[in-house]
């Protein structure tokens, strides 16, 4: 019920922990009905918010209109209020993107600087329950695994997602009850991009057919969430199972992936960390039948079928020049060597001053991760220092041979290199008495 929207946020907010009632909160908002009941809700919870808008200049009169409006609803409220215009077209042109991808890079990347930049614990925008029926939908007709399926989640990383635990209807509801003003994007009425087909084409129909069916796709995308932590649990026991190290080379006993079911699941996730797209499953899955020396090459490494034992080791540099490091990434294997990455609490433990140790401030870096050699450039703050090294410098002061210096990786985070592996952290995600959470890194050669 719309009367009951305050109280179904802040337990939705302190069931899900999105975010601590002390810190502040950044407000994703463009005017829409969706958005705007969020700052209303969040003003009334007595949260410490502020408001950001985006003008992607692509509507003219209407796209003024909007950062008008979301500038006197910051004023009505009374929350500060960030606003910035963005050159969309030339960004496309620049980019060679569609306006859709454009905006949301523009979009999401101004959010996390004035995040970073005013102290805001969090960002939170304005999804509900239908969003997240669209994004599996969408996702399960393009084809996806698992993870495709949960929907959007409440949070990932710095982005939360109040209104996740109500629909579209009920916003409406509430906005028709409190008489609140909004403004309505043209873009969002028209059919021309792909969740707006599924919004107003697709999901309409099922729902003729099935009245229940957002409800009820709601309730299996919770199941879903819950079935990939069983899933991920399960992969974990089959990695142990299956996986050995020896120097540089990961070995999996053949006898045994064979015995495994389900067969091509347990391959997929096994591999998929060195480099194995879901299409070569297959040629993997061939080499159990093959004969010794048959192989198969993934974008970073070769699966090599010897006797009793797939082998699989790091290609060249040459033909790895970055790896990408996701999130729920526990355990990267390149060139030379492997990187052990954790999140965990910060505790009162030392600082580890070993080399090959890195402790940064989690949230101080942004995911993916980039692992690459280092090149002519390159340059980070080095710890301790309050200004930016050419990483080229840095080398020569540590006295380094040039085979030495081939040998160097760098780890990057949202374009800033956090890590000379082995070496320096980057002075910007060194551990503060801010820190909450530490990402540990652990470089084993």
């Amino acid at each position: 019920m719309p009367q009951h929207l305050l109280e179904h946020l802040t337990t939705f907010i302190t069931r899900h922990q999105l975010f601590d009632p002390a810190q502040k909160v950044l407000l994703a908002v463009s005017g829409g009905i969706d958005s705007v009941v969020m700052a209303t809700l969040f003003k009334q919870a007595g949260y410490l918010a502020a408001i950001a808008h985006c003008n992607f200049q692509l509507r003219g009169e209407e796209s003024e209109r909007d950062e008008a409006f979301v500038r006197e609803l910051a004023a009505r409220l009374e929350l500060p209020v960030h606003t910035v215009k963005f050159d969309t077209q030339a960004y496309v042109t620049q980019h060679r993107v569609t306006i859709q991808v454009a905006a949301r890079e523009l979009r999401y990347r101004w959010l996390e600087e004035v995040r970073r930049e005013n102290g805001y614990a969090c960002i939170a925008t304005a999804h509900h329950v239908q969003d997240s029926v669209e994004t599996a939908l969408m996702n399960f007709t393009k084809g996806t695994g698992i993870a495709g399926l949960h929907g959007i989640l409440p949070k990932q990383e710095y982005l939360i997602r109040p209104l996740l635990f109500t629909d579209k209807a009920t916003l409406e509801a509430y906005v028709a009850l409190h008489n609140i003003r909004y403004v309505e994007d043209s873009s969002n009425i028209t059919d021309k991009y792909t969740r707006n087909y599924f919004r107003h084409q697709i999901i309409p129909r099922l729902q003729e057919a099935f009245p229940g069916a957002v409800k009820n796709m709601a309730a299996t995308i919770e199941r879903m969430k819950e079935a990939e932590m069983l899933y991920q649990e399960a992969m974990d026991r089959h990695r142990k199972r299956l996986l050995t190290v020896e120097g540089n080379t990961w070995k999996v006993p053949v006898a045994k992936l064979q015995k495994s079911v389900p067969l091509q699941t347990i391959t997929w996730e096994l591999f998929r960390g060195f480099g194995c797209s879901s299409a070569q499953t297959q040629q993997v899955l061939s080499l159990l039948e093959s004969e010794s020396g048959r192989y198969v090459e993934t974008a970073t490494h070769r699966i090599i079928r010897n006797r009793q034992w797939l082998l699989v080791t790091p290609l060249t540099t040459e033909d790895t020049p970055f790896i990408v490091i996701e999130p729920q990434q526990s355990h990267i294997h390149f060139a030379d060597g492997q990187l052990h990455l954790r999140v965990q609490e910060k505790g009162g433990a030392a600082i580890p001053t070993a080399p090959e140790i890195a402790w940064l401030d989690a949230g101080q870096i942004k995911f993916p991760l980039i692992l690459r050699k280092w090149k002519q450039g390159d340059y980070f703050y080095p710890l301790g220092m309050p200004k930016k090294k050419k990483i080229s410098r840095f080398l020569i002061d540590q006295k380094l041979s040039l085979p030495q210096k081939e040998k160097v990786w760098v780890l990057e985070s949202n374009k800033r290199i956090i890590w000379i592996l082995g070496m320096r952290i980057d002075d910007r995600v060194k551990i503060t008495p801010k820190t909450k959470e530490i990402l540990a890194i652990t470089l084993v050669k």
